[in-house]
Parts: C-alpha cells; sequence; structure tokens
C-alpha cells in the first residue's frame, strides 16, 4: 500500500475519534488528569471535534494472546535454538518462547480465525473515523490492535512527580499510518512535551 504523507494537511479533513468509555470510565486511572488534559488540547487548541468511539466487544481477546506468543517465537527461533536466549537478562521472553513451541497447531489456526473477524469488526468500528485518541494502556487497546495491525502512535502527554513520563495514543485505520502521524505530530507540536530530556540526553 502506498504511505503518502503530508505534514502541512489540514486536521479538519481527518475524522477523529476518542475511546469514550477509555476517558469517562469508572475506577480511578493513574493517568486519568494526564488523558484529560490531552482531550482538551485536542478540542480546545487544536480546534478538533472528537467523535465517541468504542471497540468492537465480544472477543475473547485474552485467548487470542497465544497468536502473538507463536509469532514472537517464530521471530526469535533461531535466538532461541542458539541457546543465546538466555543472555536475556531479567525477563520474562526466553521461557515465552519456549513455552510457545508447545501451542497445538489446531489452537493457532482457531485462535487466528477468531482473529480474522475481529480485524473485520475493528475495520467496520473505524468506519466514520480515520483515527482515534486512546490513553496508551485503557482496555485492551495494545493486545488488540497487535492483532489486527492498526498503526499506532504513542507520544508522551506529560510527566509524573517523579518525573516519569506517561503517555497517549493514536490509532490509525489500517494502512491510515499518514493521518495517525499527523494527528500525533499536530498534539506533539502543541504539547512540546517530547522535547523534555533526562539530564545528560
Amino acid at each position: 500500500m502506498p504511505f503518502v504523507w503530508d505534514a502541512a494537511r489540514p486536521l479538519r479533513e481527518i475524522c477523529v475519534g476518542y475511546l469514550k468509555s477509555a476517558f469517562e470510565g469508572d475506577g480511578e486511572s493513574p493517568t486519568r488528569a494526564f488523558d484529560q488534559a490531552a482531550l482538551d488540547v485536542l478540542r480546545d487548541r487544536l480546534g478538533l471535534e472528537l467523535i465517541p468511539f468504542e471497540l468492537p466487544d465480544g472477543f475473547p481477546l485474552a485467548s487470542l494472546r497465544i497468536i502473538l506468543s507463536a509469532e514472537s517465537s517464530a521471530a526469535f527461533d533461531e535466538l532461541t535454538r542458539s541457546g543465546r536466549v538466555d543472555e536475556i537478562e531479567r525477563s520474562s521472553w526466553p521461557n515465552s518462547f519456549r513455552q510457545a513451541r508447545f501451542i497445538p497447531a489446531v489452537e493457532y489456526i482457531q485462535a487466528n480465525r477468531v482473529r480474522s473477524d475481529l480485524v473485520r469488526r475493528m475495520h467496520e468500528a473505524m468506519r466514520d473515523i480515520d483515527v482515534f485518541v486512546t490513553p496508551s494502556f485503557a482496555q485492551d487497546v495494545l493486545l488488540l490492535t497487535n492483532l489486527t495491525g492498526h498503526p499506532t502512535v504513542v507520544v508522551p502527554n506529560g510527566f509524573t512527580e517523579a518525573g516519569t513520563p506517561v503517555s497517549i495514543s493514536f490509532v490509525g485505520k489500517l494502512w491510515g499510518e499518514a493521518e495517525a502521524l499527523r494527528v500525533a505530530m499536530a498534539y506533539q507540536e502543541a504539547t512540546g512535551f517530547h522535547l523534555r530530556r533526562p539530564p545528560g540526553f
């Protein structure tokens, strides 16, 4: 697919949604204030009319994790077989790569059938928007987009009292990297969080 990047494309040409339940849901999120502030920037400073959006539901996302386990294990198969995988310190990855070798082929295929349906449903859900903004670790967004292949741009949206960064994510349609990047760039330029560096960097 072609990648057409226009850094000057007017934001009004891009339909932007927001994951409503993640921003307005019950429960206390440690990033809630940062996330709300990000929406304020998008609406008030960038003039976007954000459209409420929800992810498709009814999918056993936790069960589909075996797909990502098998695919990551295949990607690092040579490292695992060589034994060099044990050089990865303080990580569960070596054992994850080994365990994935025991995923039954039938279950992997069945999971991918569900994955195909999930990709279709996600495509339908994003019918009226080009990009949606979401707290980076909201619900199952990270797992879902890893499964569906929807492009995601992650940028900082503030810093905790300890000085560690928090982030916000912009998710585009399939093959919609340019739109996701354009909106993320506009947010980044309006805030400047990306310019902060730890001492010595």
